[in-house]
């Protein structure tokens, strides 16, 4: 059996984008209801949240714009549609939970963007294209959670929409590691460039 790396690679995929000049660290719902034990959301990304910070230090420092995303949803609204009926433990982005709330850190500071949304996609039915666009930013550096949802369809719609995705591995979590290598895989070959903690922060010196 080849080698997954190689069998892309051969079948054409996986060729790096590599990184443009002026970047934005995009931080995907990062928030509570993934680290609360009360929520069927909670999930182990420790690792992944403080690694994530590290990136938001490293991007303050430097004068790069730092973007936060969350999900909302108004009780007793058809907000999210399909996608929270597909999903129903999505109640807990209700307003007024407290699971929804951002975490001590890392959280949004006075002047930076908050993006709120109620699909996976941070581009999906939002003005974020339109506000990186206006302050020139070609390469989003993403971070957050989930990999196999939300992360993974930022990454792509970023690519669609002509930016150049780069998902930080280890500033990314899932619920499981098998959901996690496979969607980081799957993303390096198609829509992303997945880089490590290390990368990230070299490119955002």
């Amino acid at each position: 059996m080849k080698d997954l790396d190689e069998d892309a690679r051969s079948a054409g995929f996986a060729t790096p984008l590599g990184a443009g000049t002026s970047p934005a660290v995009l931080v995907i719902d990062i928030c509570a209801a993934y680290l609360d034990d009360a929520s069927p959301l909670r999930a182990p990304v420790e690792e992944a949240v403080r690694a994530a910070i590290q990136v938001v230090n490293r991007a303050r420092a430097n004068g790069y714009p730092v973007i936060f995303t969350r999900v909302s949803y108004r009780p007793g609204t058809s907000d999210g549609g399909l996608f929270r009926r597909k999903v129903p433990s999505l109640a807990v982005f209700e307003e007024g939970n407290p699971l929804a709330r951002f975490l001590d850190e890392p959280a949004p500071r006075p002047g930076e963007a908050v993006v709120t949304k109620q699909y996976a996609s941070a581009f999906h039915g939002t003005a974020l294209a339109a506000d990186l666009t206006a302050a020139g930013i070609d390469t989003v550096v993403i971070t957050g959670l989930t990999t196999s949802g939300c992360v993974r369809a930022s990454a792509t719609d970023a690519l669609q929409h002509g930016f150049r995705p780069i998902v930080v591995a280890d500033a990314c979590g899932d619920r499981d590691p098998r959901l996690q290598q496979a969607n980081l895989y799957d993303l390096n070959a198609k829509y992303a460039d997945v880089v490590t903690l290390e990368a990230a922060l070299r490119l955002l010196s």
